[in-house]
């Protein structure tokens, strides 16, 4: 049955306007951990849908009791097939003019697929790689912080291990997370292909024995240390003129200790 309207609707108070007497600016306030379907960019197929984790804030000023935690989603559901690189700037100035703020905050996490074949038999499977865009926008209406992540799994072998054992050597699994400011848009694959290039060997989803002889024999020739790695990151990024702002972490799972090896650098061009 379709609801019933009392006709009081309009006498409905609205409680967050009412106002604050202590006198207290709140930094943030909004909603976290939303999970919403969006739809990216894809270099190769133009966008592919997914869902992200979302989260929404803006200042609330010393006078308001709250803030209108609905509106945030109905931006969200506005936005879903925009949120990207090119229009993040614009979904920042609408959450701060209607929810009547002078700062807006914004932080989308996400799985991102791509297709990769097997490095000999060329067999196709789908690899995970989580993303993320996060942007903060103040009263000026410009943005004074925009940062795209990616987090890309790795395998790595260790260069003491080869150096000092007459047979074989330790690998592992590591994952890589870059935090980049730029200028303009790029692709997020090209930001991943500079992560892979600079790990021993690549990740598959999927390795026949041919592919795994050959993974295996790339890796032993190609030692990394998790400094190795994020200096190298370092080194593509710092050629790169787009980039003006990076942060790089690695980490490796290891596989003979009862711990990861860490790296990380930050720098700023």
């Amino acid at each position: 049955m379709p609801m019933q309207h009392t006709g009081n609707e309009k006498n409905m108070i609205d409680v967050q306007n009412m106002h604050d007497p202590r006198q207290i600016e709140i930094d943030k306030v909004g909603v976290k951990n939303v999970k919403y379907p969006i739809m990216v960019f894809d270099k190769i197929n133009g966008f592919q849908h997914t869902v992200a984790t979302i989260d929404m804030y803006v200042n609330l000023q010393h006078n308001y009791k709250g803030t209108h935690m609905s509106r945030f989603v109905e931006i969200l559901h506005e936005n879903k097939s925009m949120i990207n690189m090119k229009n993040f700037p614009n979904i920042l100035r609408e959450i701060k003019n209607k929810l009547n703020a002078d700062a807006s905050h914004l932080e989308v996490r996400f799985p991102y697929f791509i297709k990769k074949e097997a490095p000999v038999t060329k067999t196709p499977s789908y690899l995970e790689y989580q993303c993320g865009v996060l942007g903060y926008m103040d009263g000026s209406g410009e943005m004074r912080e925009f940062i795209v992540s990616v987090t890309v799994p790795i395998n790595t072998l260790c260069p003491c291990s080869k150096e000092i054992s007459e047979q074989g050597a330790h690998s592992q699994r590591g994952i890589v997370k870059v935090d980049v400011k730029f200028k303009k848009f790029f692709w997020i694959e090209d930001l991943i292909n500079i992560i892979e290039g600079c790990a021993s060997s690549d990740i598959y989803s999927i390795l026949k024995r041919e592919d795994e002889k050959f993974v295996t024999e790339r890796a032993f020739a190609n030692p990394k240390f998790v400094e190795d790695v994020v200096r190298d990151i370092a080194e593509m990024l710092k050629g790169d003129p787009n980039f003006t702002w990076f942060a790089i972490e690695a980490e490796n799972f290891e596989s003979i200790h009862n711990h990861s090896a860490y790296a990380c650098l930050e720098r700023k061009k």
